[in-house]
Parts: C-alpha cells; structure tokens; sequence
C-alpha cells in the first residue's frame, strides 16, 4: 500500500476482516493493558502483520494514540478507587521519561538482540517466583517513608523506562513488578500506579509523533474506540475482583512475553 495516501484514504483499502481483526486485537490489548499492562503484545504484531509497509514511526504514533485513549480510562477508573501520593507519581514519570529517552538513542549504538537473551532469563525467574510465591502482591507488605518511596520510585522509573525506550514490550508488566516487590504495593495498587505512568510517558511520546505527522487519525480512532472499551471493562473487572485476579493476569502476561523473547532468539539461530 502507497502511505503517501492521505490518513482519510487508508481504510478503504482494506477489507472487512482486517478492520474487525484489528478491533478485537485493540479490545484484548484494551483489557490487558488495564489489568496488568503489556497490551503492546498483542496490538502492535497485528499491525505489523495488517500495515506491513507502514512506516514504524507511523505505526508507533498511531498506536500510541489509541493507547492513551485506553490507558486514561482506566487511570481515571483507578483513581476513583485507589488513593495515590502525586509526588511519588511525578518523580516515578520524570524518572521514566528520563531514562526512555536515553533508551530510545542508545537503541542506535548497541545491538538489542545481544540483551534478549538476559531479559529471557529475568523473565523466567520472575515468572518462576511469581507463581510459587502465592501470598505475592495479596496485600501491601512493606511501609515504607515517602522519601524511600520516592528514591526507589525513582528507580524503578529509571529502570523500567530505559528498557521502555530500548525495546518497549511488557513495559507496564515491569512496573507492576517492581512496585508489588520494591515498595511492597498489593497487584490492585501497582496496576493503577503503573496506568498513571503510562499515561504520562504516552503523552510526551505523543508530542513528538503528533508534531512529526507520525499517525493516521482513523485507523486511531478505530482502535482508540474498541481499546477504550476493553480498558474499561478489564478495569472494572481488576477492582471487582481484586488483587488474585490481577496477578493471574500478570503470570499470563510474563509468560507470554517469556514465549516471544525464547521465540526471538531462537530465530536469530535458525
């Protein structure tokens, strides 16, 4: 396809099953993202399948919009419910946004495939310690002071927003996990600190694709209304059913993202 067209030609030039394909990936990718984070697995392969000769920062930008459409509807449904320290909030996104940003132009100087391989290995461990440790982010295990909090906020935001920057996928996975480990959050707390993130680092990111003309507006809004919707639905589900709910939406996801990395590396050897 000619991305040359203008944003109001391009989803006439597919058929019905793709746009009802990329409705439903954006609906599970919605609810995913609201309950645990790392709706990027499922929504950005079925682009790249769909729009294989768009441009990725095209791809990206697009996909970030309906992202953020879905994300701030379930931090708005979050904040209702759970209490959070705005402080922590702002050094946890100013941290991330930091650290992204460094990921993103270190991307250009190292061979991202080299760190897979460890990646793999947390994931595996992380998984492994998740699932055998039941009474994991039941409840809130550690009360910590405001300024602890804030330095390993800081971090984890350092941390988990250089890998956002550097390869992306489950970024939302990670935060959960620090924070149920680190600061001792239940599944229920660190879900809704990690939608408030995410919705700060969606929109610097935002800033620069929406200046740049990276999106398509349509196909934007086609999936922001259906990731909206399964955001609404996967958050209203988290608060009803709490924190066992969650973390089983977390193994899943961990496992997941264990399967496309063990994927990835064993492509590059075959």
């Amino acid at each position: 396809m000619d991305f040359e067209l203008t944003n109001y030609d391009l989803l006439s030039n597919y058929n019905l099953f793709v746009l009802i394909g990329l409705a439903i990936t954006a609906f599970i990718s919605g609810f995913i993202d609201a309950v645990v984070g790392g709706g990027g697995l499922i929504q950005i392969p079925y682009l790249l399948i769909s729009f294989p000769k768009m441009p990725l920062p095209m791809m990206f930008g697009t996909n970030k919009i309906s992202a953020l459409a879905g994300t701030s509807i379930a931090a708005f449904k979050y904040a209702k419910k759970i209490t959070f320290n705005f402080r922590l909030l702002f050094i946890i996104s100013l941290s991330c946004f930091i650290a992204s940003y460094f990921g993103a132009k270190t991307v250009s100087r190292i061979d991202a495939s080299l760190l897979k391989p460890i990646i793999l290995v947390a994931l595996i461990v992380i998984a492994v310690y998740t699932f055998f440790k039941k009474n994991l982010g039941s409840v809130e295990t550690k009360t910590l002071s405001l300024k602890k909090q804030m330095i390993y906020g800081s971090g984890i935001g350092l941390m988990v927003g250089f890998y956002d920057g550097f390869f992306g996928p489950g970024t939302g996975s990670f935060f959960v996990l620090g924070f149920v480990i680190i600061l001792g959050f239940d599944f229920l707390k660190a879900s809704a600190y990690s939608k408030i993130v995410n919705c700060v680092t969606n929109i610097s990111a935002l800033t620069v694709f929406i200046n740049q003309g990276n999106y398509i507006l349509p196909l934007a809004i086609l999936l922001a209304v259906f990731n909206v919707t399964g955001s609404f639905i996967g958050s209203s589900l988290a608060l009803k059913n709490g924190n066992g709910f969650v973390r089983v939406f977390f193994l899943i996801i961990v496992s997941v993202m264990i399967l496309k990395y063990g994927y990835d590396i064993l492509s590059v050897y075959n």
